[in-house]
């Protein structure tokens, strides 16, 4: 004598409908066989679901039931072929979906993450945008995520933290020294335009910040890691200020406030000057502060001190003169 499967909990019943309903929805037709092995259950606990579904829906602005306000199946093949085709959605059919292009959007942003080392698990991405493409209201443009300078540089740093061996490169920092540099890589981040990556130095025997387009000559050593991720407190900003750091006066306008504001020292105070924000910014060094001025150009102005007004002066006025020598 066969073993009698328990009859479901009402809890475990509304589970199964909930999921019930969306499987019956993706696959169009399907045997009644089929769905209870997919869900490990009795043929006749789909068919009376099925039936239960069928006398389901939401009214109408009424508050009565009228044609349309329920699920609907081919009878017929139901109850002939033991064949689910539901002929009438209601409800779930009127919930938000992506449109073409932003699901296309979503996608080719999946695709880049993929790539980045600390996505290990590519299957899930993976899942992911295959669910993304099948849940759109309407097929996904094809696009192509164009590959970048630094794309050879992120699949090593991928070997490397896949491998658990350390990475060596050479690498020209802010003031003009390169040096050689071996480091167990811990996170890539960006910021802007810009990619970083943080890791354990093991020439500073510091956690350390690196562009990734200053890196130069990357390869995979043969010497395991020492520090991974979960070994060592990286802070929440990508920079943080040490005693060292020079303290620059500026005048900024209003608007462009928010794009400095991680250069601001926590404490520091601002005024208004003919109708500029004066304040105060924390900057590694001199070379740091000609990147911020030449990314905000005219509306950032540097006040003290006359060292630093003097640098950035000289680094505007020679790129000036490059201008004239062109012409």
């Amino acid at each position: 004598m066969a073993e009698r499967q328990a009859p479901l909990q009402a809890q475990d019943k509304l589970a199964f409908l909930l999921s019930l309903v969306p499987f019956l929805m993706e696959h169009e037709r399907i045997s009644v066989q089929e769905a209870a092995d997919h869900f490990d259950v009795k043929p006749q606990a789909v068919r009376e679901a099925v039936e239960l579904i069928a006398v389901s829906g939401i009214p109408g602005e009424t508050g009565q039931y009228q044609h349309g306000d329920l699920f609907d199946l081919a009878w017929d093949d139901f109850e002939e072929n033991d064949q689910i085709v539901l002929t009438n959605l209601v409800a779930i059919d009127d919930a938000p979906r992506f449109s073409g292009r932003e699901a296309a959007a979503l996608i080719a942003g999946l695709q880049y993450l993929s790539a980045l080392p600390e996505n290990a698990d590519r299957t899930a991405i993976a899942s992911l945008m295959t669910k993304l493409a099948r849940g759109a209201s309407a097929l996904p443009s094809q696009l192509g995520v164009e590959g970048a300078e630094s794309d050879s540089t992120l699949a090593l740093i991928r070997q490397s933290v896949e491998a658990g061996l350390q990475l060596e490169f050479d690498y020209l920092n802010a003031r003009g020294e390169r040096e050689r540099r071996e480091v167990d890589p811990l996170r890539v981040e960006s910021v802007d335009a810009d990619w970083y990556l943080r890791g354990w130095d093991h020439l500073r025997e510091a956690l350390r910040t690196f562009r990734l387009d200053r890196i130069d000559n990357p390869t995979v050593t043969d010497k395991p890691i020492s520090r991974r991720a979960a070994d060592v407190r990286l802070p929440e900003l990508l920079f943080e200020g040490s005693d060292t750091d020079l303290v620059v006066t500026i005048d900024v306008t209003p608007s462009a406030m928010p794009l400095i504001a991680d250069y601001i020292p926590d404490g520091s105070t601002s005024t208004e000057v003919d109708g500029l924000i004066r304040t105060t910014v924390r900057v590694s060094h001199y070379h740091g502060l000609k990147r911020l001025v030449a990314s905000l150009p005219g509306v950032v102005t540097v006040i003290a001190p006359d060292e630093a007004r003097r640098v950035v002066a000289e680094w505007a006025a020679a790129g000036a003169a490059r201008y004239r020598d062109d012409d």
